[in-house]
């Protein structure tokens, strides 16, 4: 019989996947991988080795009911009308991609695959209800946060495809070996299907609401990596809430945030590098070799503040960083030391496993006071009792700060008051002065732009 190809990307599964049951619908299901210099070459080392690790799962599940995974290296739009000329391919299924390149991409790939009658079949997505979907009673894509939590609630999304990869036939084809794993010295999860659902399965009992913020105990999901690279869905997660999580809307919500930047993303796809509001693009930055000097000491952890040090040292060490954290680091790279978002924003896609385009440049915008949010700026995280709040015996900074090992609470969380210890900076910057620095600068922009 005549294949299909299942072109993998960011649904690297074989359980809940919608467009594989459309391609074993079809007959046998030849599966594809496209490694796409495009985006590799942006793609910092951890999240390239993950990838790797990734595909390398997918295929180990693949080769026990099948060939195993064909993987080709070139422009997508290329590639893919090649394999369908080799195989005699009647259809390419995919998950639909929303973000600007991908849906690009796509938009390339159907040309091509048109010329020779073959379609691009799009069934699901990474999310649980597609971007584009919802919209205001004005027909508007949404900008405001709760409206569209309270839609996407209400829209609600279907059960989990009942995709068996058991009982499909495997098709194979020539392929291309993986490369070698980039050199990574961070500490990286388990890759692969299997690895995601043992941790939701490890998670489900936590009560998430009260502790969800508290990095010293390391009690969220760390189920972003996972969802990034689609080895678990979202509607996965959703249909189990219910029934086996004692705190479901809070996990709920926050699955729902994704979603909303999605959505954000996929109505304004220039807000992946730009300003969502515009206006805020006069205020003042530091530049030049000041701002070299600020955005490499945050970047190493080494500005003097604990808990922004042991954040910045735990995304070198693991390619993660806790949620808590990466807002209290971004607003005192942006409010306190005065660095553009932008830098911040780069600096984290090119160190996060779990690096997602609209999930990273949104929630930078959201802390910089130039995102969805209405009026954000005068958000100003302190970063001294955000961690006395949220880390309040200082386990956090101990673990990833061990200049600060031998002082206990308070005092690690303010180090400098008897002199830091040997090897520990001083503070960069006093924080009172800055916050009103940050603050007088919104001010005048808001004059200037009345």
């Amino acid at each position: 019989m005549t294949p299909s190809i299942l072109w993998f990307r960011r649904d690297l599964r074989l359980g809940d996947h919608p467009a594989l049951l459309a391609a074993a619908g079809d007959g046998p299901v030849l599966p594809v991988f496209v490694l796409d210099d495009a985006l590799l070459r942006p793609s910092g080392a951890a999240r390239t080795a993950f990838l790797l690790r990734s595909l390398r799962a997918l295929d180990a599940d693949l080769r026990r009911h099948g060939p195993g995974l064909v993987v080709r290296r070139g422009r997508p739009e290329d590639v893919v009308p090649a394999l369908v000329r080799e195989t005699g391919a009647a259809a390419v299924h995919v998950s639909a991609d929303f973000a600007p390149y991908g849906a690009a991409r796509d938009e390339r790939v159907a040309a091509a695959l048109a010329e020779a009658d073959v379609p691009l079949v799009r069934t699901g997505s990474p999310y649980a209800v597609a971007p584009g979907r919802l919209h205001t009673k004005g027909g508007d894509p949404y900008k405001v946060f709760t409206p569209f939590y309270r839609a996407w609630a209400d829209h609600g999304w279907r059960a989990p495809a009942a995709s068996d990869p058991a009982g499909v036939e495997w098709a194979t084809a020539p392929g291309d070996d993986l490369p070698a794993e980039p050199d990574v010295d961070a500490e990286l999860p388990e890759a692969g299907e299997a690895a995601a659902r043992a941790r939701w399965d490890a998670f489900r009992g936590t009560p998430y609401d009260d502790i969800r913020d508290r990095p010293d105990l390391d009690e969220t999901s760390r189920l972003s990596t996972y969802l990034r690279w689609g080895a678990i869905h979202p509607r996965t997660l959703l249909a189990d809430l219910d029934a086996r999580h004692t705190h479901a809307q809070v996990y709920r919500r926050e699955l729902a945030w994704r979603e909303f930047y999605a959505h954000v993303l996929h109505a304004w796809p220039a807000s992946a590098r730009d300003y969502f509001r515009p206006e805020l693009k006069d205020l003042p930055y530091v530049t030049g070799r000041e701002q070299r000097r600020r955005l490499d000491a945050w970047a190493a952890g080494q500005t003097g503040f604990p808990v922004v040090d042991a954040g910045m040292r735990q995304l070198l060490a693991e390619g993660w960083m806790h949620n808590r954290v990466r807002m209290i680091v971004a607003s005192f790279l942006v409010k306190d030391l005065q660095v553009e978002w932008t830098h911040g924003a780069a600096h984290f896609m090119a160190h996060l496993v779990d690096g997602d385009l609209a999930s990273n440049q949104h929630n930078w915008q959201w802390v910089a006071g130039c995102g969805t949010d209405a009026a954000p700026y005068f958000r100003v995280f302190n970063p001294i009792t955000q961690g006395v709040k949220f880390d309040p015996d200082g386990d956090y900074i101990r673990r990833w700060v061990p200049e600060l090992a031998g002082l206990s609470a308070p005092a690690v969380h303010r180090p400098w008051k008897d002199g830091p210890p040997d090897g520990y900076p001083a503070p960069m910057v006093d924080h009172a002065t800055q916050r009103e620095e940050a603050l007088a600068a919104y001010q005048l922009l808001r004059r200037n732009h009345d």
